[in-house]
C-alpha cells in the first residue's frame, strides 16, 4: 500500500530523488521490491517541496501512476529543494482514485504521507479532510493533534486499530518524523543529507532498516530512533 521518500539537507533536484535512482520512486510505482500489500503503485503520485523564501510548501499531485506523467519527467530536472516529501499510491478498496486522495497532504508548513491502511471508523469523519480516503482522514486528526506528536498519535491509533499499518512520514522543511507501524521503513544518511523511505531507492551499504514500531526524527543532520510503545 504506497510507497514514500523524504530528503532532507542540501538542495538536490526532484529528478535526482524520485526518477533517477536505479530503485526510486518511479521504479517503485510498478516494481518496488519489499511491499508486502499490494504490487504496483499506479492510482497517483505527489510531491512536496519547500522552495528558497517560501514559509509553506508547494506540492505537484495527480491521480495519475508517476511513469505516464511526462510533464512531470520534463521538469523534474531542474527543480531543486533542501527538503522534499513524496509518494506513489495503491488504493486501498473503495478509496477515491482522484489526485486529492494522493499525498502529501498538507496543513501549513507539514506535508504528510501515509503507508497503510486504518479502519476510519476509529478516527471518525474530519470535515477540514482533503479527501474521504483513510490517509487524508488519518492526516487531518494528526494535523489537529499536532504534528511533532505523530509517534504518540500512531500508538494511540494502533491501539485502537490493531490492524491499521501505519508508516507515516511528514516534514516541515526543517525536520523529517516518520513512524514505522507494521510495514518497511529504512534511512540512508549520506555526506550532503539524510533520506528516509519505505525501502532504500539504491543498493549503497550505508541504508540501514528501522525496526517496527519505532519512531525517526531527523533534525540538523541527527538522526534519532526512539521505539513507539504499542
Amino acid at each position: 500500500m504506497c510507497r514514500h521518500l523524504a530528503w532532507l539537507g542540501s538542495p538536490r533536484t526532484l529528478g535526482e530523488l524520485l526518477l533517477e535512482p536505479a530503485h526510486g520512486l518511479l521504479v517503485q510505482s510498478y516494481a518496488p521490491r519489499r511491499q508486502a500489500h499490494g504490487r504496483i503503485n499506479a492510482d497517483g503520485w505527489g510531491v512536496g517541496f519547500f522552495a528558497p523564501g517560501r514559509p509553506e510548501p508547494a506540492r505537484w499531485r495527480s491521480s495519475r501512476p508517476l511513469w505516464s506523467d511526462a510533464s512531470f519527467a520534463s521538469v523534474a530536472p531542474v527543480i531543486s529543494a533542501a527538503c522534499v516529501l513524496a509518494a506513489v499510491r495503491s488504493a486501498s478498496a473503495g478509496m477515491p482514485a482522484d489526485e486529492t486522495a494522493a499525498a502529501p497532504f498538507q496543513q501549513g508548513q507539514w506535508v504528510l504521507s501515509h503507508n497503510g491502511v486504518v479502519d476510519r471508523l476509529i478516527l471518525g469523519p474530519h470535515a477540514a479532510a482533503e479527501s474521504v480516503c483513510d490517509s487524508a482522514q488519518l492526516a487531518a486528526h494528526l494535523f489537529d493533534f499536532g504534528p511533532e506528536r505523530a509517534g504518540e498519535f500512531v500508538a494511540d491509533v494502533g491501539k485502537r486499530d490493531p490492524g491499521a499499518r501505519l508508516n507515516l512520514l511528514l516534514t516541515d522543511g526543517n525536520r523529517i518524523l516518520a513512524t514505522r507501524w507494521h510495514d518497511t521503513l529504512s534511512v540512508l544518511r549520506t555526506n550532503d543529507g539524510v533520506v528516509v523511505a519505505s525501502e532504500p531507492d539504491d543498493d549503497d551499504p550505508r541504508w540501514f532498516d528501522i525496526p517496527d514500531h519505532h519512531l525517526v526524527d531527523v533534525q540538523a543532520g541527527e538522526i534519532a530512533i526512539t521505539h513507539l510503545e504499542e
